[in-house]
């Protein structure tokens, strides 16, 4: 079995890049800390989530067990209706969201 390889499908990671103002930062970091656990607690195939912060912008990497789990986050009332909710005044932009999976 390929590395990543699980039950025929690749492990996926959810690239979330924002832009947001020095000024804001500490209010999105909020955010991430908010969610954090809820989302490795309740979304399915939910395997680690973790905040990168850049001079010209935030990330946030999320693990799933597969691509269909990233999808279905990102369709979550978790996502949609509480962390975009959220974030939205604190983006100077919108996000770039990227799926990737492990080859």
């Amino acid at each position: 079995m390929k590395s990543g390889m699980k039950n025929g499908l690749n492990k996926a990671y959810l690239e979330i890049t924002m832009k947001v103002s020095d000024a804001d930062r500490p209010k999105a970091g909020a955010v991430y800390a908010k969610y954090r656990a809820p989302f490795l607690e309740t979304v399915p195939g939910a395997e680690s989530k973790n905040l990168l912060v850049r001079a010209e912008d935030v990330q946030v990497i999320h693990s799933f067990d597969s691509r269909p789990s990233a999808e279905r986050y990102l369709k979550s009332s978790l996502f949609g209706n509480d962390i975009v909710n959220e974030l939205r005044p604190l983006l100077n932009a919108d996000p770039d969201i990227r799926i990737y999976e492990l080859q």
